[in-house]
Protein backbone atom coordinates (compact mmCIF):
# COMPACT_ATOMS: atom_id res chain seq x y z
CA UNK A 1 0.00 0.00 0.00
CA UNK A 2 2.82 2.42 0.81
CA UNK A 3 4.42 1.85 -2.62
CA UNK A 4 1.15 2.92 -4.24
CA UNK A 5 0.98 6.11 -2.19
CA UNK A 6 4.61 6.99 -2.94
CA UNK A 7 4.15 6.78 -6.73
CA UNK A 8 1.47 9.44 -7.16
CA UNK A 9 1.25 13.13 -6.39
CA UNK A 10 1.25 14.08 -2.73
CA UNK A 11 -1.65 15.25 -0.64
CA UNK A 12 -0.54 18.86 -0.98
CA UNK A 13 -0.85 18.69 -4.76
CA UNK A 14 -4.42 17.40 -4.56
CA UNK A 15 -5.38 20.01 -1.96
CA UNK A 16 -3.83 22.75 -4.09
CA UNK A 17 -5.80 21.58 -7.12
CA UNK A 18 -9.02 21.49 -5.10
CA UNK A 19 -8.33 24.93 -3.65
CA UNK A 20 -7.68 26.36 -7.11
CA UNK A 21 -10.90 24.85 -8.48
CA UNK A 22 -12.87 26.16 -5.51
CA UNK A 23 -11.44 29.67 -5.97
CA UNK A 24 -12.28 29.62 -9.69
CA UNK A 25 -15.81 28.48 -8.85
CA UNK A 26 -16.19 31.21 -6.24
CA UNK A 27 -14.98 33.85 -8.69
CA UNK A 28 -17.45 32.60 -11.30
CA UNK A 29 -20.25 32.57 -8.76
CA UNK A 30 -19.62 36.17 -7.73
CA UNK A 31 -19.01 37.67 -11.17
CA UNK A 32 -21.34 35.89 -13.60
CA UNK A 33 -24.76 37.26 -14.48
CA UNK A 34 -26.04 34.25 -16.41
CA UNK A 35 -27.85 31.58 -14.37
CA UNK A 36 -26.28 28.72 -16.33
CA UNK A 37 -22.78 30.08 -15.65
CA UNK A 38 -23.64 30.40 -11.95
CA UNK A 39 -24.83 26.79 -11.92
CA UNK A 40 -21.58 25.68 -13.59
CA UNK A 41 -19.58 27.59 -10.97
CA UNK A 42 -21.47 25.81 -8.20
CA UNK A 43 -20.71 22.50 -9.89
CA UNK A 44 -17.02 23.38 -10.01
CA UNK A 45 -17.03 24.16 -6.30
CA UNK A 46 -18.76 20.85 -5.53
CA UNK A 47 -16.14 18.99 -7.57
CA UNK A 48 -13.39 20.67 -5.56
CA UNK A 49 -14.99 19.34 -2.38
CA UNK A 50 -15.16 15.85 -3.92
CA UNK A 51 -11.45 16.01 -4.78
CA UNK A 52 -10.72 16.82 -1.13
CA UNK A 53 -12.85 13.91 0.08
CA UNK A 54 -11.16 11.41 -2.24
CA UNK A 55 -7.66 12.76 -1.54
CA UNK A 56 -8.04 12.50 2.22
CA UNK A 57 -9.61 9.07 1.83
CA UNK A 58 -6.69 7.86 -0.27
CA UNK A 59 -4.00 9.19 2.02
CA UNK A 60 -5.66 7.95 5.21
CA UNK A 61 -6.15 4.48 3.78
CA UNK A 62 -9.92 4.14 4.20
CA UNK A 63 -12.79 4.22 1.73
CA UNK A 64 -15.22 6.35 3.73
CA UNK A 65 -14.27 9.57 1.94
CA UNK A 66 -14.88 7.94 -1.42
CA UNK A 67 -18.33 6.82 -0.29
CA UNK A 68 -19.10 10.39 0.82
CA UNK A 69 -17.84 11.65 -2.54
CA UNK A 70 -20.24 9.32 -4.37
CA UNK A 71 -23.16 10.55 -2.27
CA UNK A 72 -22.05 14.12 -2.89
CA UNK A 73 -21.96 13.51 -6.64
CA UNK A 74 -25.49 12.06 -6.51
CA UNK A 75 -26.74 15.10 -4.57
CA UNK A 76 -25.02 17.45 -7.00
CA UNK A 77 -26.68 15.74 -9.95
CA UNK A 78 -30.07 16.19 -8.31
CA UNK A 79 -29.28 19.84 -7.58
CA UNK A 80 -28.30 20.47 -11.19
CA UNK A 81 -31.47 18.80 -12.47
CA UNK A 82 -33.66 20.99 -10.24
CA UNK A 83 -31.60 24.07 -11.06
CA UNK A 84 -31.90 23.51 -14.80
CA UNK A 85 -35.65 22.98 -14.46
CA UNK A 86 -35.94 26.31 -12.64
CA UNK A 87 -33.78 28.01 -15.28
CA UNK A 88 -35.98 26.64 -18.07
CA UNK A 89 -39.13 27.90 -16.32
CA UNK A 90 -37.59 31.34 -15.81
CA UNK A 91 -36.53 31.46 -19.46
CA UNK A 92 -40.04 30.56 -20.61
CA UNK A 93 -41.53 33.40 -18.57
CA UNK A 94 -38.89 36.08 -19.04
CA UNK A 95 -37.19 35.13 -22.36
CA UNK A 96 -33.85 35.59 -20.62
CA UNK A 97 -31.80 34.12 -17.80
CA UNK A 98 -29.86 37.11 -16.55
CA UNK A 99 -29.75 37.37 -12.77
CA UNK A 100 -30.38 41.12 -12.55
CA UNK A 101 -33.70 40.69 -14.40
CA UNK A 102 -35.18 38.39 -11.77
CA UNK A 103 -36.64 40.89 -9.34
CA UNK A 104 -40.05 39.17 -9.14
CA UNK A 105 -38.59 36.30 -7.13
CA UNK A 106 -38.07 38.47 -4.04
CA UNK A 107 -40.16 37.60 -0.99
Amino acid sequence: MNELLANGPGLGAWLSLAGLLFCIGTYGLLTRKNLVAVLCSLELMANAVNINLVAFSRFHGDELGQVFALFSIALTVAEVAVGLAIIILVYRQRQGIEIHELTDLRG
